[in-house]
């Protein structure tokens, strides 16, 4: 199923029931005075935060989505029903913005609801205008219609842990060794075209996309998936062995520039002590089975460690080295 993380919807409140003509029906009373209800009101456009990352899906198709219409008026004076509500069901992270009048609300909680277009009223029925003087009223009046508006929704994924690097440094293949994600893995540059999410004992694991250098302009898969790793509580730094080839700085270079994009796209939108370079980290060196000589990766630990106390390497090749690694993540979240 193709991640989406974006869409443009049509909503449209429900419009009121009519108001009616209607008259007392008594014996010997052929009009036995004005007798017609009130329209019921049209049902209200909602927006519900469920916990499912991939329901904008279901929206890629269907674009138009309409509350209820009210109940038109009764005889005897009774009022119409109002018309069902429509809810929305959008994932947790979701903002919603309304393209005609730029109001903006953002869905942070599982069953958070939002009221975002008011259903019409329902019209007046002949007995509203019964008077005095006016003892037999024809007059009804329609149902209002239900407020109505374009949306334009954006999801920014909520997870745990959001694993950045380069591409192919092994974060696909992480994400499924240590959750239940099946994420899609290869040999080459930019296997993750989407985000992918694991579970991890309760925790969300997120996979974001590759990150190049000048992917906080736009460059590779650039600044649309930088954006999901905003909200995450915590970044996991993937480093891989293979950059040794690069040359004896060749891995920290590589870990530089990753921190160097993230500076940079929180400079880009202005997000100070709450950007992405802000968060907790833990740093990962991957792929530690391409290298034959344990003294080089022991001076790699620590050449990371004099950056982050909370260094790990792994080979996925190693029961060992992985188990150690998820009882750390335990305990780190656990902390949280």
């Amino acid at each position: 199923m193709a991640f989406i993380d974006e869409i443009k919807i049509y909503g449209e409140a429900g419009r009121g029931g009519n108001g009616v003509v209607r008259w007392r029906q008594e014996k010997f009373i052929p009009k036995g005075g004005p007798a017609g209800g009130d329209g019921g009101r049209g049902g209200d456009f909602y927006a519900m935060a469920v916990r499912d990352v991939h329901i904008l899906s279901k929206y890629k198709a269907k674009k138009s989505f309409i509350a209820e219409k009210g109940e038109d008026g009764g005889n005897k004076s009774l009022h119409g029903k109002k018309g069902g509500d429509y809810i929305l069901e959008l994932p947790i992270g979701s903002i919603i913005t309304n393209l005609d009048t730029e109001e903006s609300w953002q869905l942070l909680e599982e069953g958070q609801k939002i009221l975002l277009l008011k259903g019409g009223y329902g019209g007046f029925g002949n007995e509203h205008f019964k008077s005095s003087t006016n003892t037999t009223p024809k007059e009804w009046r329609p149902g209002e219609e239900g407020e109505r508006g374009n949306f334009h929704i954006e999801l920014e994924l909520f997870a745990d842990i959001g694993l950045v690097g380069l591409p192919n440094a092994g974060k696909s293949s992480l994400l499924n060794s240590v959750t239940n994600a099946d994420a899609k893995v290869g040999d080459y540059a930019f296997t993750t075209l989407d985000p992918n999410l694991g579970d991890f004992y309760g925790y969300t694991i997120a996979d974001i996309p590759g990150l190049i250098e000048g992917a906080n302009t736009g460059k590779g898969l650039g600044v649309k998936f930088l954006r999901h790793i905003k909200r995450t509580k915590m970044i996991a730094h993937l480093v891989s062995f293979e950059n040794l080839s690069k040359g004896t700085t060749g891995m920290m270079k590589v870990y530089k520039e990753i921190r160097k994009e993230l500076e940079k796209y929180d400079k880009n939108l202005g997000l100070g002590n709450e950007g992405l370079s802000q968060k907790d980290e833990i740093i990962i060196l991957t792929k530690m089975d391409v290298v034959e000589d344990e003294k080089i990766i022991d001076k790699k630990i620590a050449d990371f460690k004099k950056i982050s106390k909370k260094v790990f390497a792994l080979s996925l090749f190693d029961d060992k080295s992985v188990k150690k690694l998820k009882d750390e993540l335990i305990k780190i979240l656990q902390k949280k």
